[in-house]
């Protein structure tokens, strides 16, 4: 009898692939004074500014009082500013400040690098499967999350 290695489960090599991603993407981002999360925020902010942090989590797939976290750091470094909302005092609204608007070409080189760097020797046929199985997934697990609230 051969012996035959047991194969790695697909879900052990995406959490390895997801663990080597956050590192590097840390390393990345950290150059710019900049948390791997906070990216996604300020690539919403690009798209729209005067958001509110409710709106901000529901679009990051993020709870409200992790958003909340993350714009107080981000605030504190410079990156956005947090306005009151002027219809309605209870509620505050998020903007780019200019610090946050000149970081945008750097955000997307970095971006561009670790797409380079990740999906190296992966052709153009495989990079549209897998963007197919990584929405299908992000999908399964959006549903399963919203299943537990």
């Amino acid at each position: 009898m051969v012996y035959q290695p047991h194969p790695e489960s697909l879900d052990r090599l995406l959490i390895q692939v997801c663990r080597l991603h956050y590192a590097r993407a840390y390393t990345l981002y950290e150059s710019l004074g900049l948390y791997r999360g906070q990216p996604p925020v300020l690539s919403a902010l690009w798209e729209r500014e005067g958001l509110t942090h409710t709106e901000l989590a529901h679009r990051l797939h993020v709870t409200p009082a992790t958003m909340t976290r993350m714009l107080r750091r981000m605030e504190k470094a410079g990156f956005v500013e947090r306005r009151p909302d002027p219809h309605d005092m209870r509620v505050s609204r998020v903007y780019l400040s200019s610090t946050g608007r000149s970081v945008q070409d750097a955000v997307d080189r970095v971006r561009r690098l670790l797409e380079e760097e990740t999906f190296a020797g992966v052709g153009a046929e495989e990079r549209a499967l897998l963007a197919r199985c990584f929405a299908r997934m992000r999908q399964n697990l959006i549903r399963a999350v919203e299943d537990l609230e």
